[in-house]
């Protein structure tokens, strides 16, 4: 499966990584996923991202992993993409979650580089070719290295590219000048995995986002490219700068974005529940500023 330039982006434009609830005593809370995708899909989101980092994949066993994914297919239908977290530092086990992901009904893999043992490029494509092989399902490459110690080098994505089911890329690099030499050469679809480059990467050709962000504002967020779209990109940006406040105080208050965003929807009244160790909720101080910013957001 690829894309072009004319071609649909994969998995839709407004994808949210969203947050896992559980309940308070720390089970998964499988109503409230649901209860949280359906809203997430009825304000403007095309697609979910389930069991990523921002859905705490670290401490979900498989089998909440799996029951995760059956439970929003089962609350959304066919009105989004389903895109599965099943990166680990372990390529057999990595393939295992793949397979498991596809069964139990997603639409496509979210692959994170291997962490911690930062493998050389060449055992790094190795790896995502050995996921790419195992499933039926098409590949988005998570490129996080201020995460995981290594970078998927654009030479390497470019390389990549030649593979049939390996279509996309969330991006969290940093480095926009890779993001468009990789943009220019092949026809990966890239997605912004960092709220602030939201607009930016797709105005060089970006196929849209995954966002944090959007756990709460999935309208909000989509806006920005709603209007890029219709042409009026001076409205773009100021949506863009509008939501600034918000996505800073989310992605870059020093909190990670699964704490503030699992604070903000549980300040809402909207299913989250706590975070599991080692993650520690947000104090009562970065949940009012929280709120805050969202309100100003949300005003009018």
């Amino acid at each position: 499966m690829t894309t072009t330039a004319s071609a649909p982006p994969p998995f839709g434009r407004a994808l949210c990584a969203m947050v896992t609830p559980f309940t308070e005593e720390g089970a998964l809370d499988l109503d409230g996923a649901q209860r949280l995708a359906d809203r997430l899909v009825s304000e403007g989101c095309d697609g979910l991202v389930l069991n990523g980092t921002t859905g705490e994949s670290p401490t979900t066993t498989d089998a909440e992993k799996s029951a995760l994914i059956g439970a929003v297919r089962e609350a959304v239908g066919d009105r989004a993409s389903l895109v599965a977290g099943v990166g680990t530092f372990d390529t057999r086990h990595t393939v295992e979650l793949a397979l498991e992901a596809e069964k139990a009904g997603a639409d496509g893999l979210l692959v994170v580089s291997p962490y911690y043992s930062k493998p050389p490029q060449d055992a790094l494509a190795w790896h995502f070719r050995q996921i790419a092989d195992a499933s039926g399902l098409p590949l988005a490459l998570y490129d996080i290295p201020g995460r995981t110690g290594t970078r998927i080098a654009p030479d390497t994505m470019i390389r990549l590219a030649e593979h049939p089911r390996i279509v996309a890329v969330k991006d969290c690099s940093y480095d926009f000048l890779g993001i468009q030499k990789v943009l220019s050469r092949t026809d990966l679809a890239y997605y912004a995995g960092c709220d602030e480059h939201n607009l930016a990467m797709y105005a060089v050709g970006g196929a849209g986002y995954v966002s944090t962000v959007a756990n709460v504002a999935p309208r909000r967020m989509r806006s920005v490219l709603d209007a890029f779209d219709a042409g009026d990109t001076a409205g773009a940006a100021r949506l863009q700068h509008r939501a600034t406040p918000l996505i800073e105080g989310m992605m870059a208050a020093g909190l990670p974005g699964t704490v503030t965003a699992k604070a903000l929807l549980g300040a809402l009244g909207l299913p989250a529940g706590p975070v599991r160790a080692p993650l520690r909720p947000a104090g009562r101080e970065a949940v009012e500023g929280l709120l805050r910013a969202y309100e100003r957001l949300t005003a009018g």
